[in-house]
């Protein structure tokens, strides 16, 4: 008789992404995603074949996070004001995440090296749209007169995006909600654009 599914696929992805996040790829067993998930051992690999396909899945389910983020700043029609929200908002979220997991795209990318192509491959096209997102933003305003075009949108897009990666890392411990908004107010005011509320 043929295997049947008997639960939801989507949320078991997202139960399994929370147990990846909480814990990484390496230290998360199959017994920590058997109880996280509440699948028993056979549904867990007849429905995904195994820890690491079942870890593509999750990390694509929260870079839709990530992409649904960006669209909606973008959506904006105001690349200043969608820098600084975006500043903003990771801010929020990190200061609101109470267990400092971090950013699971980011704290992939921390154990790059353990990973293979794939799994880096969605982690540098996660990091690369965000750096496209700020570099975007900046040519637009300084199209519109609204930023200095002195600046050079691409290193400036990466200096954006490394400190957001900051804030992230840094939120998970080190650095409480003041610091990560003196790190976010440093970006605003790398583009001029520190007096802009979102």
């Amino acid at each position: 008789m043929p295997w049947e599914k008997s639960f939801d696929e989507d949320v078991a992805i997202e139960k399994a992404m929370n147990v990846f996040w909480e814990k990484g790829f390496e230290p998360a067993s199959i017994s920590d995603l058997l109880k996280g998930t509440g699948l028993n051992r056979g549904s867990l690999y007849n429905a995904f074949g195994g820890k690491r396909q079942l870890f593509v899945k999750a990390l694509l389910k929260y870079d839709l996070k990530r992409q649904t983020m960006l669209a909606r700043m973008e959506a904006l029609d105001d690349p200043g004001k969608a820098i600084t929200s975006f500043f903003d908002e990771i801010v929020a979220t990190t200061v609101a995440d109470q267990d400092r997991k971090g950013c699971f795209m980011f704290n992939t990318a921390l154990d790059f090296s353990t990973h293979d192509e794939e799994v880096n491959g969605i982690v540098n096209n996660g990091i690369r749209e965000v750096e496209a997102f700020f570099r975007r933003s900046i040519e637009v305003c300084q199209a519109r007169g609204e930023m200095s075009k002195k600046l050079q949108a691409e290193p400036t897009a990466k200096a954006l995006l490394a400190l957001i990666i900051a804030i992230r890392v840094l939120g998970r411990g080190v650095f409480e909600e003041a610091a990560l908004k003196t790190i976010a107010n440093q970006g605003k005011q790398l583009i001029g654009l520190n007096n802009i509320t979102s």
